[in-house]
């Protein structure tokens, strides 16, 4: 099995996120149709994974969870309803971090429940779409995957990674 296959262990992270313009006049939060639901699971201090979906229900995030973390992966989400149902779905250990008790007073961390890694994914993808001006939406899965895997390969040398792939693999004419 590959990698990118292998189920999610340990700590995982799980978020929702939206990609689109800043503002649309008329609509607000996840209501907006200009934005592109975007879900990412996270595995502290491994890899990411993010993928579009069509909503954030919790029937389409549980599918997503269910073929990628272990049962026995101690997984970290915000107060979002959509993860009501895991403890139910077999998950044993599923700790949430209620970000905006307050308004006021933001938690963002207590007591070593977070999710700053997966946050941290989201504002790094969005920095990088920010220097595209906006993307097309046909090109947006490419630039998703893309920004996935430079997160995912940040500690190797891109150039070796690539020239080495290249030889496994090469282009044909």
């Amino acid at each position: 099995m590959a990698e990118a296959d292998c189920p999610f262990r340990g700590q995982v992270e799980l978020d929702e996120s939206y990609f689109g313009p800043t503002r649309t006049r008329g609509h607000r939060g996840r209501g907006n149709p200009r934005k592109v639901p975007v879900f990412g699971i996270l595995e502290r201090g491994g890899r990411v994974h993010c993928q579009i979906v069509k909503n954030c229900s919790k029937a389409t995030l549980l599918a997503i969870i269910e073929g990628r973390v272990e049962l026995s992966a101690e997984v970290v989400t915000d107060g979002f309803r959509s993860y009501d149902g895991l403890v139910e779905a077999g998950f044993a250990r599923h700790h949430r971090i209620n970000k905006y008790w307050d308004r006021e007073h933001p938690v963002y961390a207590e007591n070593g429940v977070h999710i700053n890694g997966i946050e941290s994914f989201w504002s790094y993808a969005k920095r990088r779409h920010a220097k595209f001006n906006g993307l097309r939406r046909s090109s947006f899965p490419t630039f998703l995957k893309e920004t996935e895997f430079r997160f995912n390969t940040r500690d190797q040398d891109l150039y070796k990674f690539l020239l080495r792939s290249c030889r496994m693999k090469p282009l044909r004419h």
